[in-house]
């Protein structure tokens, strides 16, 4: 993967509101039923921010492309692999 093209975003170096945003993006990105915590999409984003708080996710800004995405481990290692494969298909 080019080093330097994406980096890691410290959940606390963002502001509250972008935060929120960005939980509630995945949350409904990754279909969760909104009805399974009986608080609806705000108890899924408490529980996906305890998940990131535990390192379970991550937030990852790509430079290139200038897009900021919550991913889980098993999604950044599958896309670091597809990047990788990406670039040595383009050398």
């Amino acid at each position: 993967m080019s080093s330097g093209r994406f980096i890691e975003v410290p959940s606390r170096m963002l502001p509250a509101d972008t935060l929120e945003r960005l939980l509630a993006e995945f949350v409904t990105r990754q279909g969760y039923d909104t009805t399974d915590t009986g608080e609806g999409e705000r108890g899924w984003i408490g529980e996906v921010r305890a998940q990131l708080e535990r390192g379970e996710l991550l937030i990852v800004h790509d430079l290139q492309t200038e897009l900021t995405e919550v991913m889980t481990l098993e999604q950044w290692r599958a896309f670091g692999r597809q990047v990788a494969d990406d670039e040595e298909e383009g050398d």
